[in-house]
């Protein structure tokens, strides 16, 4: 484990590496060197919590060995008045006073006064006034709590600070992608390129949804959606040349631990054998899980806060919000130079008479390790589960953060979970004796696993488990470019799809489901009994869709109806026209309720159409579900895109 820091570091580009030539910029030679139109790009776009990526290839006139994306270099404002390129334009939204800023230090190249402040600017501008940050926009889109067009960001803003909805933060930063490829690539308009949007395995049907429409919104109708940990190991596969047959065998279960800002995603992926050629299917994909390198940042704050308070020192909400961006910068130092041993942290005051003048402390190395790798990566056996506390009846408003913030917990229960999950693949043999599926290799995504400490940890624990059981330690697939990987691996998807490559088998990430009530007379004190009709089985491929035409329902038309939705990552048995009559809270999880007005087209409000059920997976990668009439050609969608209404 000694060379694992080593393995993990960016290829190419460190995060925060400013392009100031211009001239010798990437895009700038790409512009030049295709000056006709209709020239075809594969374009994938990272969507990140924290960060936004854009990588691109020409899909003319290449093969495996030649196909290389590249990283757009994204202009974008850094302070007032400067506009440097970034490879990675950070997810944050600042929403400035109107007197703070003056309208000519805030033109882009291509507007003179963009409708939103985002990128690096707006991350600086928030560290200072943390209440007009708007963050984790995209953690946002999956809460099943809010309307995600509604304007509820920044959460803790005051009332004199005009918010903004999460679809709209989301809206706004593929606009400024988009509007920076057209600046460097004006004879390609990305509305004519095949584009690929990455977004977290366990979105639900209304986040991709919602994802889909905020493409729409800024001309992007085309764009496809991919799985976060696909596009990873797709950006692994495409930077091995070929080679990466040499590095996975028939049997391998590819476990892909993605640990970004607001998030953990896990995935596994099987390699097995088709007439002699190697092929990759998605077996599983974990729960959404809103635990990352923000709640890290957020307890190194919490840390220093109650070390200030032991001397007398008190700090108001809007303080820890700075803290919060210090520590951050200060975790990252410390991380990334084994020299360093503390960082000095000033803590500003809107004034003397408050708490007595700006405060100043430090961070330290012993901090960052107890508290990061002790508290979110501690030694636990397998067979230890996150721990669920009772809520209290009142809450602020917030986003549903994990309850526990130890990773290696919620891993543990992933691959318990997960245990069965390969039994239908002849290739794949689980030893009876296994008490939880056994990976044999390891792919890491995410910033957070820069830090070559959580990374050996989190090795560490997963090779104690497998030693306990007697099975071989996984072994990890070095060179893995950890910021940019997403979008890399988005790119190649794009050339997959134009049948080369290698492409990875999919399909749906969990058996979808919709809630059938049952008829029955009124009983005191009970609800009528619910049924599980399953309308999407697990691994239900793009662009193709089932009936239930033996199934006849009820659909009331022209009046409120609700409609109840369910998920599961671990039954893969059930068909589609499976009836679940009794059903675990672990083997389903009830989705936002959706609550429409069906359209009357010429019935009467209130009529009852026998319909039978049509559910499809698009070519876009969302799940689409319609009531088909079984009198007429009538047809109703039911929407998945209905957190909010249209604004």
């Amino acid at each position: 484990m000694s060379d694992l820091s080593d393995q993990i570091q960016p290829e190419n580009v460190a995060e925060g590496t400013a392009v100031t030539d211009t001239e010798s910029s990437p895009d700038q030679l790409m512009t030049a060197e295709y000056p006709q139109n209709g020239i075809r790009f594969a374009v994938g776009i990272d969507l990140g919590t924290t960060h936004c990526v854009l990588s691109y290839a020409d899909l003319e006139n290449i093969d495996d060995e030649e196909f290389s994306p590249q990283v757009m270099a994204v202009p974008q404002l850094t302070s007032p008045g400067s506009v440097e390129e970034k490879y990675q334009l950070p997810s944050f939204l600042y929403l400035a006073h109107e007197a703070e800023l003056a309208e000519d230090s805030i033109s882009l190249p291509w507007v003179a006064k963009p409708d939103y402040l985002v990128g690096e600017i707006a991350r600086n501008l928030g560290s200072k006034t943390p209440i007009r940050l708007v963050s984790s926009a995209k953690s946002w889109l999956c809460h099943a709590g809010v309307d995600c067009k509604a304007p509820i960001l920044p959460a803790e803003a005051p009332d004199e600070v005009k918010r903004i909805s999460p679809f709209q933060a989301t809206t706004a930063y593929l606009q400024h992608l988009r509007d920076a490829w057209q600046s460097l690539h004006p004879n390609a308009p990305l509305d004519q390129q095949d584009v690929v949007i990455t977004v977290p395995a366990s979105f639900d049907p209304a986040a991709r949804e919602l994802t889909v429409e905020a493409a729409r919104a800024v001309g992007l109708g085309q764009a496809i959606l991919l799985e976060e940990p696909q596009a990873a190991l797709y950006s692994w596969i495409e930077k091995s040349h070929g080679d990466w047959r040499k590095h996975a065998e028939v049997g391998d279960i590819i476990l892909v631990i993605d640990i970004g800002g607001g998030t953990t995603d896990l995935s596994l992926i099987a390699v097995t054998e088709q007439n002699g050629n190697l092929e990759l299917t998605r077996v599983a994909v974990g729960d959404h899980i809103l635990l990352g390198g923000d709640n890290m940042d957020l307890a190194l704050a919490y840390t220093v806060k109650a070390k200030l308070e032991k001397d007398g020192k008190r700090l108001e909400p809007w303080q820890i919000q700075a803290l919060t961006h210090s520590c951050r910068d200060a975790k990252e130092k410390i991380f990334n130079n084994l020299e360093v041993d503390n960082v000095p942290l000033v803590v500003a005051s809107r004034g003397s008479s408050l708490i007595g003048g700006t405060l100043r402390t430090e961070l330290t190395r012993e901090e960052v390790n107890r508290v990061l790798v002790e508290g979110f990566l501690p030694q636990v056996a397998v067979s230890e589960r996150p721990v669920s506390r009772l809520r209290t009846g009142l809450r602020t408003a917030g986003l549903p953060y994990a309850q526990d913030a130890a990773i290696t917990r919620h891993l543990a229960a992933f691959l318990g979970k997960q245990q069965g999950a390969t039994d239908e693949l002849k290739d794949i043999n689980l030893p009876e004796h296994a008490s939880f599926l056994h990976p044999t290799a390891v792919l890491f995504n995410g910033g957070v696993l820069k830090a070559g400490a959580l990374a050996e940890r989190l090795m560490d624990v997963l090779n104690s488990w497998l030693s306990a059981e007697q099975a071989p330690e996984a072994r990890l697939l070095a060179g893995a470019d950890l910021d940019l990987a997403v979008a890399r691996g988005a790119a190649y998807y794009g050339y997959v799809r134009k049948g080369k490559g290698v492409r990875i088998k999919g399909g749906t990430a969990a058996s979808y489901y919709v809630g059938i009530e049952s008829a029955m007379p009124a009983v005191p004190g009970m609800t009528p009994e619910i049924q599980a009709l399953c309308i999407a089985p697990f691994g239900m491929e793009e662009g193709t869709q089932q009936e239930l035409p033996d199934d006849e329902f009820g659909l009331v038309i022209g009046e409120p109806v609700r409609f109840r939705f369910f998920a599961s990552n671990t039954r893969r048995e059930d068909k589609v026209g499976t009836r679940l009559d009794y059903w675990t809270n672990e083997e389903l999880d009830e989705l936002d309720e959706i609550e429409i007005t069906l359209s009357e087209e010429g019935r009467k409000p209130g009529e009852v159409i026998p319909v039978h059920l049509c559910a499809a997976v698009t070519e876009v990668g969302t799940l689409e579900l319609q009531a088909v009439s079984q009198k007429d050609s009538g047809r109703w969608k039911i929407e998945f895109d209905v957190r909010g209404s249209d604004e």
